[in-house]
């Protein structure tokens, strides 16, 4: 039996800010681009990889949440701690310095962190937290 990881979630608050961000900045291609009524669902994935996507989704779309929740998690999304995701890279240095010339907002630099990995975070233009490890 074989299980894989299919989709990944992560809200978006601005479907374009969300599109440079990851087919333009990090070269996944779009495989997916959904509308209904004001909103959008984006499923992007690295390019070779059709097995593993993410999905970009508004956030609180839910009928029942209430406004109040609503409000709550884009609170939480802007400051960075409603979700994240660890992406993976053969090329950390070259891949920070991409998105530094971009213009993101970088949490953390490359570092040898004292458990073994090789990383750096940023944050996507939702504000979610994206960290991405050195592949050995």
């Amino acid at each position: 039996m074989e299980i894989t990881i299919h989709h990944a979630f992560l809200p978006h608050t601005d479907a374009e800010a969300a599109l440079t961000f990851y087919r333009d900045i990090l070269g996944f291609e779009v495989r997916k681009d959904v509308g209904y009524e004001d909103m959008r669902w984006i499923t992007v994935g690295p390019v070779g990889q059709p097995g593993t996507s993410i999905v970009l989704h508004p956030p609180a779309a839910d009928p029942g949440v209430t406004e109040d929740e609503r409000r709550t998690i884009l609170e939480l999304i802007a400051k960075g701690t409603y979700t994240a995701i660890t992406l993976a890279t053969d090329d950390l240095d070259g891949l920070f310095e991409r998105l530094t010339a971009a213009g993101v907002d970088v949490v953390q630099e490359p570092i040898d962190q004292g458990y073994g990995v090789r990383d750096c975070a940023f944050r996507d233009p939702a504000g979610n937290l994206v960290r991405v490890n050195q592949l050995a």
